[in-house]
């Protein structure tokens, strides 16, 4: 059904005042089919800049690219079971002279399997990995802004609200949850800058 559509009610069948009333007192309530929408979530994806950079994502076809090469089980975890369509993401640049965030984007796509994982020529082969039970997970991600300064790492630290970040904590990982109140703390810090 078309967007233009999907807002048009279609006409209910003309039934009797009095079977529609008894149907309706004598029914129970089914839990509804429809999926229950779950507030955005918002995370931290790490990448090497030498390796893809928040510029490589403004330049690729659409600002899109496909987040993949993750190797790491609670990673892959997260990116598989968590990450959905809609979620906030900051982009961090990691292993660089200034770690920092560099700018946001958004999941656009479910998670699918990592296709590079079976694929032989790249440093992302698995072969213990299989296609009917892929051990590894790709989503991909849209540019929504790039900073003009990347927000370092140290700017983070300095900021009360941010001591429990995952990215102090467990600072390998390559994915990261971001709470709301993180991400909004970063937002104002952006805005003060």
């Amino acid at each position: 059904m078309s967007p233009s559509t999907a807002s048009v009610k279609q006409p209910r069948k003309n039934l009797p005042t009095a079977t529609c009333t008894a149907k309706a007192a004598t029914s129970t309530k089914l839990p509804s089919s429809r999926p229950v929408a779950r507030p955005r979530q918002y995370w931290l994806f790490k990448s090497e800049p030498d390796v893809f950079s928040i510029d490589d994502l403004a330049t690729a076809p659409d600002q899109t690219t496909r987040w993949d090469g993750i190797r790491n089980y609670q990673a892959r975890n997260l990116l598989r079971d968590q990450v959905k369509p809609g979620d906030g993401v900051f982009f961090y640049h990691s292993s660089c002279k200034t770690p920092g965030i560099a700018g946001t984007a958004e999941v656009c796509s479910q998670a699918y399997p990592d296709p590079l994982q079976f694929d032989p020529e790249s440093p992302y082969f698995d072969g213990k990995s299989d296609p009917d039970s892929p051990r590894w997970f790709s989503v991909d991600l849209r540019l929504q802004t790039r900073f003009t300064d990347l927000i370092p790492v140290k700017t983070l630290k300095s900021e009360q609200a941010l001591t429990d970040m995952v990215l102090f904590r467990q600072g390998r990982l390559s994915i990261q949850p971001v709470t709301e109140e993180q991400w909004q703390c970063i937002i104002d810090v952006l805005a003060r800058r």
